[in-house]
Formats: structure tokens, sequence, C-alpha cells
């Protein structure tokens, strides 16, 4: 549940190859009921192809979403934070969820589903969003707990080559996370302020194939 950003640039692709059979099982949506949905769940790792967000996760050291129930049923409240560097920022929105699937559609266009994954209490997000001019996608997993098994990792890596997605970024779960007592500030305004600014898509790829470059 979950909103929060991430990625792409196509040199990252190189030496990625999708699984030659499996891929539709991979990448199937999967039921999942509201109540499942509810709670805090820690973001463990991803790819994405939405320009600057490879660079923050390079910089991003722990977040979190905790999904609330609201009086309405097919509405959820997102609060979502996350550290960077040492400081932490909290957003907070609603989405729709129905039929398994979580929407934004205004500002912006965000589409969420769910794919199976190799771990009891974790959840795999696949996302599109969709500007006036722009779609992009991310493959996000979220879990109850602070680690995975390793057979998640690898399910998610074989989903992200079926998507023909740059590599995973992971994160190390010995990080200190955001604490629960922070004031959240209204997140969606923020986000589509960033998917508009066409500029800044530039620069963030440029700073994106520099970090993938020196740290990988």
């Amino acid at each position: 549940m979950k909103r929060i950003a991430v990625v792409i640039l196509s040199i990252l692709s190189l030496g990625q190859c999708a699984p030659l059979d499996n891929c539709e099982t991979l990448l199937t949506p999967k039921s999942i009921s509201r109540d499942e949905m509810l709670g805090k769940w820690m973001y463990i790792g991803g790819t994405s192809d939405l320009p600057g967000s490879r660079s923050l996760v390079h910089l991003l050291t722990s977040a979190w979403i905790d999904t609330r129930p609201t009086p309405q049923s097919n509405i959820l409240e997102l609060i979502q934070a996350q550290r960077i560097y040492g400081k932490c920022t909290t957003l907070k929105y609603n989405v729709t969820f129905e039929n398994n699937i979580l929407l934004i559609e205004h500002p912006f266009y965000l589409k969420e589903v769910y794919l199976s994954t190799e771990c009891g209490d974790c959840l795999v997000a696949y996302e599109t969003v969709e500007t006036d001019d722009d779609a992009f996608q991310s493959l996000l997993l979220f879990s109850k707990s602070r680690t995975v098994p390793p057979a998640a990792v690898e399910m998610l890596k074989k989903q992200a080559a079926c998507l023909k997605m740059p590599s995973l970024l992971m994160i190390d779960p010995n990080n200190e996370i955001c604490p629960e007592d922070l004031s959240p500030v209204e997140g969606l305004p923020a986000l589509n302020k960033y998917l508009e600014a066409k500029t800044g898509h530039y620069v963030a790829k440029i700073l994106d194939s520099i970090f993938d470059f020196f740290i990988n």
C-alpha cells in the first residue's frame, strides 16, 4: 500500500534476461483482502523506472508504510515514513482499494496490483504511474518483518527480469527506522509536483546513472 517513489536507465538492464518460461505465472496478480492490507509494512527493496528514484534509494536508509482503515470501506489511509541520511519525513494520503487493486486517480493516476511471493508476511506491489505524457513502473517488496527469506528476493529478481526492469536495490535491515510520532504532511501534491517537473526528470536520470556507476 504504499506510495512512494523509484527508477530507470537502460544501461542498468544489461546482463538481465527474463526467465525462459513462467513469466506469465510470476506476473499474475494475486487476490488480497482489505484486512490483509492493513498494518505497518517495512520497505525491503525493489526497482523502478521513475527518474530519480534510484538516486533516492541510494540515499534511503529505511522506510515503512502504515495502512489504516477509514469509515469508507473502499478508502485506506496511508502513512509513509522514510529516513534519508538520518532525517525522517512522513507523508499522509488516501487511496482507493477495490477488487484487489489500489488506485490513486488524482492529481495523477497510479494503479497497484500484487504479485506472488515466497514469503508469508510479504507484499510484492507492482505499480504503474501515468501522467499526461509519461508512464512509469515500479516493483516493490514490503514485509511485516525487517528481513525476508532469500527465496523471496530471488523471486522478486525473476519478476523484475520478466518486466525488463533495472536491477534491484535492497535496504539494509539493520538501519534505524523512523518513529511513529512524527507529524505527517499531505503527500500527493508533493509527488505530483515532482512528476510534472520534466526538466527535473532529465537531471534525475543523470544522477541515477552516476549513483549506480560509483556505488554498484
